[in-house]
């Protein structure tokens, strides 16, 4: 059976996925015997089993190939209209999330509008002439919370600090069946869009990237990036990056900083100052590798002993893995079944606080203030109280 289908939306998705259509037809013909053609592709009339196979790339629903309406190709619509080259080279996970947060950005800034709300920048922009440290200094005073050594309750502490100068906080969560997974940690959308991907073994490195793209939205600099720790080290970072990771370790460590700039060097001799470090990152969040980056940065720890360091803690890290797994295989085996709830993302009270004013106001109904805010039915009287 075939259907019309609106052969503009479907150029539209290969262009912002950036597909080459040799590429995306090898895609959608996986398991096939005959590879679909470009002329069967973008023929008025398709398949509906083609176009499915379509969906299962994109994710749109088939209604989104049918809808005779033209697509938008404007720099509002997407980053990808607005900026060509990124710090990732994107997959197609990362891709999908960047676009299906874009959209639900439009989105909620159109209920903000009905509901006569103001998400005005509350905070200056700067430039990479201004120094990190003073300026890290500077925005601590304002969006720095009290310090918790809870490490995803400081997490939402500085989510919700975020929240109540208008910047708008998103986590996007990935389930280890998932397919297609994101290559970033984070991203920044201009005016005031942070979305991070949740670290649940690792909030210090959540952490880092939340400041870290406290970092663009403070220059409003877009991008969309994996933070690898071993690039913080690397001296060909353009500006930008240098820059934000420089706020990021200045806004994190605080008056740690200046313990952290009178070690003198870190050594086989001393121990590397792993006792030292150890209790900075506790005091601080940031983690102990990326205290030993910024060591190596200040000429503090020589390469050659900074490679060691993160050998040493790559090999704990992958040794705590292979336990858990078999303490779960082990577990599997006594019939021990664990009741472990799936990770839910951190909801920012702004957009809590927006879809809320909507719902009141008579813009959403019911139905949408769930959707918006991806709840359950019976947990909307809890939002709406």
């Amino acid at each position: 059976m075939n259907v019309e289908q609106n052969i503009a939306r479907l150029k539209h998705l290969i262009k912002l996925y950036a597909f080459g259509i040799d590429d995306f037809l090898k895609t959608i013909s996986m398991g096939l015997k005959h590879l679909i053609t470009e002329k069967e592709l973008f023929a008025p009339s398709i398949k509906i089993s083609y176009l499915k196979r379509i969906d299962k790339v994109f994710g749109k629903g088939l209604h989104y190939y049918l809808d005779p309406k033209a697509p938008k190709e404007d720099k509002e619509s997407s980053i990808f209209f607005r900026k060509k080259k990124f710090n990732t080279e994107l997959n197609i996970g990362a891709r999908k999330v960047v676009n299906r947060f874009e959209e639900f950005k439009i989105s909620l800034t159109a209920i903000a509008k009905l509901s006569d709300l103001n998400y005005s920048r509350k905070i200056p922009k700067f430039s990479t002439n201004n120094n990190p440290n003073q300026v890290a200094i500077s925005i601590r005073e304002i969006l720095y919370p009290d310090f918790n050594r809870d490490l995803k309750m400081f997490l939402k502490s500085l989510i919700t600090k975020f929240a109540g100068y208008n910047i708008l906080v998103f986590e996007f969560v990935e389930y280890w069946n998932q397919k297609n997974k994101a290559n970033i940690d984070g991203f920044y959308l201009k005016p005031n869009v942070i979305v991070l991907k949740r670290q649940q073994n690792s909030f210090r490195r959540e952490i880092f990237t939340l400041a870290h793209e406290l970092g663009h939205f403070l220059l409003e600099k877009e991008e969309v990036e994996e933070l690898k720790i071993e690039s913080l080290a690397l001296q060909n970072l353009s500006v930008i990056e240098r820059w934000c990771n420089d706020f990021a370790y200045s806004f994190l460590a605080g008056e740690y900083q200046d313990v952290i700039d009178q070690i003198e060097t870190a050594n086989s001799s001393n121990d590397y100052k792993f006792d030292l470090i150890e209790t900075i990152s506790k005091e601080t969040h940031l983690s102990q590798i990326a205290i030993f980056t910024r060591l190596l940065l200040n000429n503090k720890i020589s390469p050659s002993n900074y490679s060691k360091v993160k050998q040493d803690f790559d090999d704990l890290f992958r040794t705590k893995e292979k336990e858990k797994t078999k303490q779960k295989e082990l577990e599997k085996k006594m019939g021990i079944k664990r009741r472990g709830s799936v990770p839910q993302p951190i909801k920012s009270p702004l957009l809590v606080s927006t879809i809320q004013t909507a719902f009141y106001e008579g813009v959403l109904n019911e139905y949408e203030v769930c959707k918006s805010l991806n709840i359950k039915p019976d947990k909307l009287v809890s939002y709406l109280e």
